[in-house]
């Protein structure tokens, strides 16, 4: 279950299987029937929602952490997803436990959001029983007025998931009889290694309240058909004719579970290039627009060749990678090898069934979305923004900056406050009276349907 990540060719195995039986279909409320026609009700029905919290959340693999969140032995960070709470906790050894947040006495929740676990003890703030960091039984206050059976070791233990890690992130799955995580990742893991993601660590984390559903939000980054229309600036002055070429060259793939890609495609092979005042410009407008993908110091490099009259700038973006490298190099910055896998620059992978990365250059824009509460038309928006440091100066601990609201411009730059407002715009339309659901080009939005057959799939095998 592996994929040439040379060229992207997915294996027979990793094809992504299309409509379902009616047989899957007859258990799921308003299921995909058609590639092209999503039902409006899947993104606020209350039935599919809760069918979701009990058969997709507690058995599919999700991202819950940045190991970076967690350096220390003792450190732990909350994981919320659809009423659940999980403490990701580093251990002793440097291994990772995912602890079900609940206290065996009586249920009260052992710690909240962030932090480190005073002398590797878990303490229950109620009545004060206190576990080790791996989950096992350390104390209970005045146990002898408990009757034996009552605190037999292992059922006091605190109760784990599945844990395992893949280029610096923590994943976790609440079944114990997931399959292994590599397999459910394939084959876009490897995709992803092949630029150097392992590499990458957190410059930043923040996370926005959205009034949309979780599969709402997400989707909107899985095509660059939108970009002509919701970010203008980024076209570089160009129209509808612009656009038009720009979407011919993204090539978008589905594959097997759940997982999708788009990424650059005809530009390479009709020549396309870009002079040095266009390409830097174009960067610089990412640059400030979200301060992810590419960075400041990305333009700095490419500022300094401009002017430079000791070598070819007949093709200035080769010119510019090639002089990113050479700074990575003298930097002590670790690299992935320039391969063709490089086409997914400026693209992203959607990685089912709440996480997309968009990579470029040594860098990525990350995004994760859950449901919020209870709430089937809220979601909670994780944004992240990765780098790769010098060797040895890698940030000491990853930490959330905070919750903004959408509209906030001190902390969200263009390109993400434009998006958050379609999220919000398209999660209002689905009420109008005459709106049925969303019809999805077969070409730019297949991932779309991809991702919700697969969760009509996910969920209808454990029911």
């Amino acid at each position: 279950m592996t994929a040439d990540v040379t060229t992207g060719t997915a294996t027979p195995r990793d094809t992504a299987p299309g409509p379902n039986s009616p047989k899957v279909q007859a258990k799921i409320p308003h299921p995909m029937r058609e590639a092209n026609f999503v039902p409006k009700e899947r993104y606020y029905s209350r039935e599919l929602h809760e069918l979701e919290k009990e058969h997709l959340w507690s058995r599919v693999w999700q991202m819950a952490a940045r190991l970076e969140e967690i350096p220390n032995a003792g450190d732990f960070v909350e994981y919320e997803v659809a009423g659940r709470s999980i403490l990701i906790v580093r251990q002793r050894d440097g291994s990772v436990k995912a602890l079900h947040n609940a206290c065996r006495h009586r249920a009260t929740e052992l710690a909240k959001g962030s932090g480190r676990f005073p002398g590797g003890q878990l303490v229950c703030p109620f009545h004060g029983w206190r576990w080790n960091l791996d989950g096992s039984s350390s104390f209970v206050f005045m146990d002898s007025a408990f009757e034996p059976e009552c605190l037999k070791k292992e059922d006091i233990r605190l109760r784990e998931c599945r844990v395992e890690i893949w280029s610096g992130h923590v994943w976790i799955n609440m079944d114990p009889e997931a399959r292994p995580l590599r397999e459910a990742l394939s084959p876009v893991a490897d995709m992803l290694d092949a630029v150097g993601v392992g590499n990458m660590r957190v410059k930043w984390w923040k996370q926005v309240i959205l009034n949309a559903n979780w599969k709402m939000a997400q989707e909107a980054f899985f095509e660059g058909y939108h970009t002509l229309q919701t970010h203008p600036q980024l076209m570089m002055g160009g129209g509808e004719e612009a656009g038009a070429m720009m979407s011919e060259a993204i090539e978008y793939t589905v594959f097997g579970n759940g997982h999708a890609r788009f990424q650059g495609g005809a530009f390479e092979n009709e020549g396309w290039t870009a002079d040095a005042d266009t390409f830097i410009e174009s960067g610089r407008l990412l640059a400030q627009g979200q301060d992810a993908m590419t960075l400041d110091g990305d333009i700095r490099v490419f500022e300094g060749l401009r002017n430079r009259t000791d070598i070819d700038l007949s093709d200035f973006p080769a010119a510019a990678i090639s002089a990113l490298y050479e700074y990575a190099e003298g930097a002590g910055i670790p690299m992935a090898p320039l391969t063709d896998a490089m086409r997914l620059w400026g693209g992203d992978i959607f990685l089912f069934p709440n996480y997309l990365m968009l990579p470029m250059y040594g860098n990525a824009l990350c995004y994760r979305s859950r449901p919020y509460q209870d709430d089937p038309e809220k979601c909670v928006f994780d944004v992240w923004s990765l780098t790769t440091y010098p060797e040895g100066q890698e940030p000491e601990r990853a930490e959330l900056l905070g919750v903004f609201d959408k509209d906030d411009t001190e902390h969200w730059g263009l390109i993400p406050r434009q998006d958050f407002s379609n999220i919000e715009g398209q999660q209002r339309g689905l009420h109008s009276q005459d709106f049925d659901g969303l019809r999805l080009s077969s070409k730019y939005e297949k991932s779309i349907a991809n991702m919700h057959e697969e969760m009509d799939r996910v969920i209808a095998s454990n029911m």
